[in-house]
């Protein structure tokens, strides 16, 4: 177990998040859960005690590595527990601590088991399920799991959660004009009109690599902060942290921004993956009508089909995403929890509540803009 990830080699901890055998996730990169540290984003004060676990060779060659914290409260995560933590309360029970195996403030499908040989993957489970006796926590998480890491907990006897997101996937589109002649024209009709709307007055621009300046970074911080004490309150980021990821993620980060009247307004930050365009942050400093939406959400897929990505991840949760063409996607998050009685009484209710998200996934889809024919 190491508590900062300064202690582990950057390449080293690359090869296993990123192997060359897999598809490029930024948010496991070593740069990216290192900015949240180095930022202190992500520590012990803000309730995100990093405790992450390594497997090593007797010669300390790193096996294996999964990103792990000990947490005092359930924010920042995009899987809800709080009824949980409630319920066990009220029970007697102390919920806090939890260990959390994800990326913080990330709700993104990915890797977290990082490691290739069978025997660690198993090795680094048990260990989690050790820690949490050995820190008296009430449980462990690991949230928006891939299917490889799923199988893994699921043979370990962690229960699995779903969830809904809402994403755009690129059927081969040579371009924006492509993805609305597969909708219907009613729908097509109006996605234009809404782009129409948010451009009046407006210039928009996207930018990446060295286009990104100072002054984008100091007006998308801007942008953020207002969002982020709207919304929570408390922002999660700070400067800090955009300032690493500025400097180290470069190349990866691709930022939608909105001026009128020769001031920026708003801005919409995204992250390119090996076959994916992430779409994280968003922020205005003025509302205008429609803005949001060009910016998170039409912009989006214009980038990704002039990448040549596959598919567009908008962020948690937002049925209004279906109608600007991102469909309903189940994610998976699995959990152990350590009192028996209430693992089962959580068993209970993540059955209920997947018939009922796999009901809404078929209702949602049911809402889809594309022609029958086309998706």
């Amino acid at each position: 177990m190491v508590e900062e990830l300064a202690e582990i080699n950057p390449a080293s901890w690359d090869k296993l998040a990123n192997p060359p055998t897999a598809v490029f996730d930024p948010f496991v990169s070593y740069s990216f859960l290192q900015a949240l540290e180095q930022s202190g984003c992500v520590s012990q004060q803000t309730g995100w005690m990093p405790v992450h676990l390594v497997a090593e060779n007797p010669a300390g060659q790193l096996l294996g590595a999964l990103p792990l914290y000990l947490k005092s409260h359930s924010l920042g995560e995009y899987v809800f527990d709080h009824g949980w933590a409630a319920a066990y309360e009220q029970a007697g029970g102390q919920y806090y601590p939890k260990l959390q195996a994800t990326v913080p403030f990330t709700p993104v499908t990915g890797r977290r088991i990082l490691s290739d040989e069978l025997a660690v993957r198993n090795a680094l489970v048990t260990a989690v399920t050790e820690l949490t006796a050995r820190f008296g926590a009430s449980s462990a998480h690991l949230t928006f799991a891939d299917a490889h890491d799923g199988a893994a907990l699921t043979k370990a006897g962690w229960v699995q959660r779903l969830g809904l997101q809402f994403h755009f996937t690129n059927l081969g589109y040579e371009n924006y004009t492509d993805f609305l002649d597969a909708l219907s024209s009613r729908k097509r009709k109006a996605l234009r009109a809404e782009r129409k709307k948010a451009n009046e007055n407006t210039q928009i621009v996207t930018l990446s690599g060295a286009e990104l300046t100072g002054e984008h970074w100091d007006a998308f911080y801007q942008f953020y902060q207002d969002t982020g004490i709207r919304k929570w309150g408390n922002p999660y980021l700070n400067r800090e942290f955009f300032e690493l990821i500025a400097t180290d993620m470069r190349q990866n980060i691709l930022m939608i921004m909105a001026k009128r009247d020769g001031r920026w307004i708003a801005g919409a930050l995204n992250f390119i993956g090996g076959d994916c365009l992430y779409g994280r942050y968003w922020g205005c400093l003025q509302h205008h009508d429609s803005l949001h939406f060009e910016l998170c959400y039409h912009r989006a897929i214009e980038a990704a089909i002039d990448l040549g990505l596959s598919r567009v991840e908008a962020g948690a949760q937002g049925a209004h995403k279906i109608a600007r063409g991102y469909l309903p996607v189940i994610t998976h998050s699995y959990h152990h929890l350590a009192d028996v009685g209430f693992a089962d009484a959580v068993g209970n209710f993540l059955s209920a509540e997947a018939r009922e998200i796999q009901a809404e996934q078929i209702a949602c889809a049911a809402l889809s803009p594309y022609r029958k024919n086309s998706a």
